[in-house]
């Protein structure tokens, strides 16, 4: 059975910085690109980094380029998102999930990240 569980939200001042990090299993990690989406109020899911199986090549949406940054732990099953220079659009519900474009499992509960002063 698949998991997918996301932890490392939390409130931060605009300018501030977070680490999320996905704890995966049920699958073969290592053998799957790995992606971080997120979801804010009223607004369609969209997808924030990427980062490949085998070479881990990374890549970005153009919003979040030069401040985020993700990474991978294949002996622990675990995707990471830092994010840095935080900005008040930046707040929404964070999820990871497997695969480079389209997601490959069902959804996890994702984290809740909040950009506010």
């Amino acid at each position: 059975q698949v998991q997918l569980v996301e932890s490392g939200g939390g409130l931060v001042q605009p300018g501030g910085s977070l680490g999320l990090a996905c704890a995966a299993s049920g699958f073969r990690f290592s053998a799957y690109a790995m992606s971080w989406y997120r979801q804010a109020p009223t607004k369609e899911r969209e997808l924030v980094a990427t980062i490949t199986a085998a070479s881990g090549s990374t890549n970005y949406a153009d919003s979040v380029k030069g401040r985020f940054s993700i990474s991978r732990n294949n002996l622990k099953n675990t995707v990471y998102l830092q994010m840095n220079s935080l900005k008040p659009e930046d707040t929404a519900v964070y999820y990871c999930n497997a695969g480079a474009t389209i997601p490959t499992w069902d959804w996890g509960q994702g984290t809740q990240v909040t950009v506010s002063s």
